[in-house]
């Protein structure tokens, strides 16, 4: 088996839903990015778990049977295949559910390994498909999986995962401790923090961006890159915001992306009085947000937890100053010369911060040079514990 291995590339199924679709293109950015490098080294299949609820059932927040199942991401060869649920209800048994979605199309691919990503359910089901076919299973922990565990159930099927998985990955080593915490254990189990496109991703002339971006060449800018869920922080920005204005009047802030927690943002805005200083942008293009950032003066991310934030590798590679909360993994990916952290929930400290950062003189290339992790290192580090997890070690 093992030489047979050898002389041929290795199959990994991936089986999450953390991953592009039609419907969100830029969803599971992290994941695809690696997968698409993985993909060069190794034979790679993505098997999404599409819940899809009755249309009665349906929160708002979701767009009902609207994935387009033909869809494939560039570069990856991708099955989403549904399954029925209902929300709240079925997601204690959403692992199970979705392992029996992808099993015949994973067992047809017939892989070496399967890797996911999200630990629940998307985990669970891959330790399942994986026992029933007598190969390991790698699971990666991206940070809210383990962070917010809703309900005891749920907790018991996402220790089931983690001790029965081959190999744990996470995204920082803060999530790594949380990980062992539940079960993974200690010898199998290791951070692999997150990379950027640094292609995308370099230091770039600021007015030039501004200017591609139709926005006040004038202004300074503060930005913010994620979805709207006011436990990103975002109530505390817009207060941060409005009291930053009066000693800063040219101080605009954008927030770019999409979230259910849009109106009470709008409200938030609308009691500050900051509708002539805070702009909502739709979610876009990978392109799009590098030009974003680019035009930026900094970037901030005051969420209250967070696993390894893209956004702030982004930032830091593109040579802007970051203020963020000193949660989770960020702390492993910036320090006070790379911007500000402060604690959640803090208005306060979060004004003073983003006021220090908007008045420092920032060397963009040197926050870049420091700041250099791509895609490509995170796949390499990967791929050293799918070969380990399958008991290759040489392979030429």
């Amino acid at each position: 088996m093992l030489s047979e291995l050898k002389r041929r590339k290795l199959k990994v199924a991936v089986i999450t839903d953390y991953f592009p679709t039609s419907v969100q293109p830029w969803a599971g950015h992290s994941a695809y990015q690696t997968l698409l490098r993985l993909a060069k080294q190794c034979d790679v299949e993505v098997f999404y778990p599409e819940s899809v609820y009755p249309k009665v059932f349906t929160p708002r927040s979701r767009t009902y049977h609207s994935l387009d199942r033909t869809y494939e991401p560039p570069g990856l060869v991708t099955h989403y295949l549904p399954f029925w649920a209902m929300p709240v209800i079925s997601r204690p048994l959403n692992g199970w559910l979705a392992a029996r979605a992808v099993r015949k199309q994973v067992e047809a691919f017939a892989p070496d390994v399967i890797l996911s990503y999200i630990v629940y359910p998307d985990g669970y089901a891959a330790v399942r498909v994986a026992r029933r076919l007598h190969i390991p299973a790698v699971l990666t922990a991206i940070g809210s999986d383990l962070n917010r565990i809703s309900g005891s159930l749920v907790k018991r099927m996402t220790r089931y995962a983690l001790r029965r998985a081959t190999a744990v990955v996470t995204v920082s080593r803060d999530l790594l401790v949380t990980a062992r915490r539940l079960g993974a254990r200690v010898e199998r189990s290791e951070a692999i923090l997150n990379g950027c496109d640094t292609q995308k991703f370099r230091p770039r002339d600021r007015l030039s961006a501004r200017k591609t971006l139709d926005v006040p060449l004038n202004q300074q800018i503060v930005l913010y890159v994620g979805r709207l869920d006011l436990r990103k922080g975002l109530i505390e920005l817009i207060e941060a915001m409005a009291a930053l204005r009066q000693r800063r009047p040219k101080v605009h802030c954008y927030i770019v992306g999409e979230g259910a927690d849009r109106t009470l943002l709008n409200d938030c805005v609308a009691r500050c009085e900051m509708e002539s200083h805070i702009t909502f942008v739709p979610s876009c293009s990978t392109e799009r947000v590098a030009t974003w950032i680019a035009a930026a003066d900094l970037l901030t991310l005051p969420s209250y937890k967070e696993g390894c934030p893209n956004v702030i590798l982004e930032s830091l590679c593109s040579g802007r100053p970051v203020v963020a909360t000193n949660v989770g993994g960020i702390p492993e990916l910036m320090d006070e010369a790379s911007g500000r952290l402060v604690a959640p929930k803090k208005v306060d400290q979060l004004t003073r911060a983003l006021d220090e950062v908007l008045s420092e003189h920032w060397n963009a290339d040197a926050l870049a040079d420091k700041h250099h992790r791509n895609w490509q290192d995170v796949s390499d580090d990967l791929y050293a514990v799918l070969e380990k997890a399958t008991g290759i070690t040489d392979r030429s």
